[in-house]
């Protein structure tokens, strides 16, 4: 009864940044962590980043790390702001609740998603 949406995507040029947007709606968990995935045509859905559900612990793929801060706002609403980006940053990028605290990097650890967001970077 979870319904993720995601919003912020679109076409930047490498060095770029962008600022994604995920808004959950129903009943809401408490105590979940929630996260960030990505899935390039072709590719495997790979884990991004993760926050726990105070938002005081936050783990990163070393593929993002030091560029993408995700965080969480007020209203159910889980954010990650991607500085610096590059060309192989270009995918779909998913939202994604957990029904536990600990943000995990695995991707069966969550059980709701949202639709996704187009995100591209020209070189």
């Amino acid at each position: 009864q979870v319904q993720l949406v995601e919003s912020g995507g679109g076409l930047v040029q490498a060095g770029g940044s962008l600022r994604l947007s995920c808004a959950a709606s129903g009943r809401t968990v408490s105590g979940y962590a929630m996260a960030w995935f990505r899935q390039a045509p072709g590719k495997e859905r790979e884990f991004v980043a993760a926050v726990s559900w105070s938002g005081g612990r936050t783990d990163y793929a070393d593929s993002v790390k030091g560029r993408f801060t995700i965080s969480r706002g007020s209203k159910n609403t889980l954010y990650l702001q991607m500085n610096s980006l590059k060309p192989e940053d270009t995918a779909v990028y998913y939202c994604a609740a957990s029904q536990i605290a600990t943000p995990l990097p695995r991707i069966t650890t969550y059980g709701y998603w949202g639709q996704g967001t187009q995100v591209t970077v020209s070189s």
